[in-house]
Parts: structure tokens; sequence; C-alpha cells
């Protein structure tokens, strides 16, 4: 389906038009008409997939259909999102869509200051864009009302009840309108988000864009390298020199293991930059700009990176090591295969890290293909050590067994 064909105010097909936009992705197709209608939806589609645009133009034009002064600190649509990356990104492409309309749009997050976020809602906002930590300052200090909101989307839900949001979640919901429209946008699906669709959408139709859930671009293709931990340096670098990656995404698990590679890409005039919790907000969208721009060849990232980022023509990913939740592969390699491009997810694997491997399969639904490296072949000292784990975790339970047996 063309998007030309639904029938967009001519400002809003303008837009559509400006950013390349012909055909409609999947998700799109799904949910455009129905938000247009005014239902509530819960879509599950994975990252890369035009999520944005499914919800923000017939949101657009659902307001344009009813258009409305926007006064002071009293937002008509409310989008809440995990990160800062994700707020500006979202407040940027939003921008794009809105570009012909005279709608304001303001995005608020941490890490920044809240005056000059302050004086933008006390000016009037139209779309309102926030984390919902900064959202809840901004409540406690009377700079926006919410009791008007009649649109709300929950973008990368998943991920706000990961990261412990469920509380702030809850309040700011309960301060919006009770006949507002409310759209749920995951990558993933868990019980907790069921939960949480039950409470917050009403008479809603759910959206699933694949034959299972949590699954992960088709577009993409996944490889494991089994090394051991002390020698993925080296790995890295062996294979960035080889098949000569521009650009790279790397997410490791901790800023140590960051700092070390970035010290390493440094002494062999590769460049790079560090994304990570310690860097200034400031430092961060250096980074990310100088990455998307093509001055930096590789990107390492903490966690943090792993959810929003939409950067044209990413051709790899690499996880220097396994995230702790087996869900968060989906939203690091998400980064790559992007609307319909094709993408590399490579995986470091040390002996340790196995087990994470089988959850991460079972999740994706699909059996990951291993390359043996040579040179690279994981130490009999790593083979011994987890082989001896698992005797020593069988020789525990038979002991609890004998245990157990003899007080019975």
């Amino acid at each position: 389906m063309k998007f030309n064909s639904i029938g967009f105010a001519t400002q809003i097909q303008q837009a559509i038009d400006a950013c390349g936009y012909k055909k409609m992705t999947p998700v799109q197709e799904k949910s455009v008409a129905l938000v247009r209608k005014g239902h509530d939806l819960l879509v599950n589609a994975q990252t890369g997939t035009g999520k944005t645009a499914a919800f923000a133009l017939p949101l657009l034009q659902r307001m344009l259909d009813k258009p409305l002064d926007n006064s002071f600190g009293h937002p008509r649509t409310l989008i809440l999102t995990p990160t800062r990356e994700l707020a500006e990104q979202l407040a940027s492409t939003i921008g794009q869509y809105a570009q012909f309309l005279d709608f304001k749009i303001t995005a608020t997050y941490g890490g920044v200051k809240c005056s000059g976020q302050a004086a933008k809602l006390k000016a009037g906002v139209d779309i309102l864009i926030s984390t919902p930590g900064r959202l809840i300052e901004h409540l406690n200090l009377n700079n926006v009302t919410l009791s008007e909101v009649e649109f709300l989307v929950l973008d990368e839900a998943d991920r706000m009840l990961d990261m412990g949001f469920i509380g702030d979640v809850s309040k700011i919901i309960h301060k919006t309108s009770p006949n507002r429209q409310t759209l749920l946008f995951s990558a993933t699906m868990t019980p907790a988000l069921n939960e949480l669709s039950h409470q917050v959408l009403k008479n809603h139709q759910a959206i699933r864009t694949t034959k299972k859930v949590n699954t992960t671009a088709d577009t993409v293709e996944h490889v494991i390298y089994p090394v051991d931990e002390e020698r993925k340096i080296s790995l890295f670098m062996d294979l960035l020199h080889q098949y000569n990656w521009f650009q790279v995404l790397v997410f490791t698990s901790t800023k140590r293991q960051a700092d070390a590679l970035l010290e390493t890409l440094k002494k062999k005039k590769v460049k790079a930059a560090l994304v990570h919790g310690d860097k200034s907000q400031g430092s961060r969208r250096r980074a990310l700009a100088d990455f998307k721009s093509a001055k930096l060849q590789v990107l390492i990232s903490t966690e943090i990176a792993a959810r929003g980022l939409d950067i044209e023509g990413l051709d790899f990913v690499v996880n220097y090591n396994l995230p702790f939740l087996a869900e968060d592969y989906v939203h690091r390699i998400g980064r790559t295969g992007r609307a319909g491009n094709s993408g590399q997810a490579i995986s470091f694997v040390a002996p340790e890290e196995e087990k994470n491997v089988n959850k991460i399969e079972h999740i994706i639904g699909a059996k990951i293909k291993r390359i043996y490296k040579r040179g690279y072949e994981v130490s009999q000292h790593s083979r011994f050590i987890k082989s001896a784990r698992k005797k020593t975790k069988f020789s525990s339970l038979k002991h609890v067994k004998k245990k157990h047996s003899k007080k019975h």
C-alpha cells in the first residue's frame, strides 16, 4: 500500500514526500487506519520497521482534523519513551512529519536543566515527548498539565518496564484524560507488558508484524564467534582489518570493557568514540552525530544506546559481550537491517556466556551460526573450567540428594 492512497492532508503528504516515503511497511499498513479511527492499539514489531511513522502520521492527521489552540502547558499528544536519545530522535523525526504544520513539538528528558524545557512548555506545546522521570519533575513543578491529553503513546514500553519506570508511567497515565486514545508499542512481549496493556488500553486491537513474538528482522544475518574473553579485543581488531568494517556499532556489557576497547582502537589510529552513562549529554550527542555522519568508524556503547537509534545504512552490530537479558539482544541488533536493508549481527561468545546463547536462540526462534576463526580457538583451560563447573554443580546436586534421602 502506498502512502498517497491513504488520503492524508496535503501538508502531511507533502512531508511524507519530502522524507522519500513511498510504500508502507507492514506495521504501517496494519496500524495507520486503526489509529485514524481512534482505536487503542498494542503493537509488537521489531525495531527498524517504521513504528514512528505508524503512529505519528495518523495522530498528526487526527489533530489536524480537530484544530485546537495549544495553551499554557497543555499538550494534546504525549509520547513517553525510555531514554534521552530516543526522545531527541522522536522529536526530530516527528518534526519532519509536521514540517508543514503549525504544531509545536517539545522533548523533555534528564541530563539538562529543567528551566529551558519549562519555558517551552509554558509557551504552549501540541506534542510532548518525554522520559518518565523528567516528566514527573515537570508535573511536580506545575510546568505542565496532562488533563487535556487526547493521544497517549508508550513507545518502547517493554524497555520502560525493564528500567523500572512502571511507577512513574502509572502516575503519568492517571493524570491524562480518561477519554484518551492510547497506543502501546514494543519490540518484545512479556507478562509484565501484557498486564500493563490490560490496565491502560480499552477494547484494544493487537498487531503483530511477525508470526512469532520477540523476533528480529529477516534482513539480519546472525553469527557467533566462540572466543576466550581475554582474546575478544584481538579478534575484533583482526575482523575489523580483515573485512574493513565501516561503520560498526559495538555493544559491551561494562564501561570498563568499553574503555579498554576504545584505548586499543586509538592506539591503532582507528577513529572511534564512546557512548555510556559516565559521558555527558553533550559528549554523547556529539559521538552519535559524528558516527551518523561517518566521521567515526566505530561507536562503542553500553546498553544505553540499544534502543531508539536510527542510523541509516548501518551494516554491522557487534556484541562484544552478550547482554545480561536475552530480550535485549533483539534491541541491540535492531540497529542494523532496518527498513529492508541487510545487516549483520556478530556476537563474541566466551564459554561462560554459552548459556545465554540458548536463551537468545529461543527468543528469536532460530539457531545462530557459529564461525570458528583459526587462531582463536577456545582454550583447553576455558573448556576445563566450564566442564569443572558443570561437574561441581552436578556433584553438589548429588550431595544434596543424598542428604535429603538420609533425612527421610
